[in-house]
């Protein structure tokens, strides 16, 4: 108990001879002074973190399984024959099979990847495999 309290007064000592040090300086309390009310007219009160604006939505992809000819044509901005190549082709396991059942050529896959996605129509991947092996 006995040294606790010796830390307590030792660590009070050192802290108020730091103070009294700063005060030894002349002209300190008049720059503290100055640059606290400086720094008050400066500083406007701190306003609450603005909050980011939403991003805007993603732009709904076309699902090429399901899309119509005029859908294709409108949202992916690919010609007639394009899409009806694709709506023929139906139905993909994935949107790279526009490549590797050649319906598209690669420039065109490329330039329509990222608007594109290829649903499935069932929950099950037995029942989905069946269906593209139809084709």
């Amino acid at each position: 108990m006995k040294v606790q309290t010796l830390i307590t007064l030792i660590a009070a000592t050192l802290i108020a001879g730091v103070s009294f040090a700063d005060q030894d300086k002349p002209g300190a309390d008049a720059s503290k002074a100055k640059e606290t009310t400086a720094q008050a007219k400066a500083k406007p009160a701190a306003k609450p973190a603005a909050k980011p604006a939403p991003a805007a939505p993603a732009p709904a992809l076309v699902d090429i399984n399901t899309a119509s000819k005029d859908e294709l044509v409108a949202k992916l901005g690919v010609k007639a024959d394009v899409a009806d190549r694709i709506v023929a082709a139906r139905p993909y396991g994935s949107k790279a099979q526009l490549i590797t059942r050649k319906v598209l050529p690669e420039s065109a896959y490329l330039a329509i990847k990222s608007s594109i996605i290829a649903k499935q129509p069932f929950k099950d991947a037995g029942k989905n495999a069946a269906l593209q092996k139809k084709k």
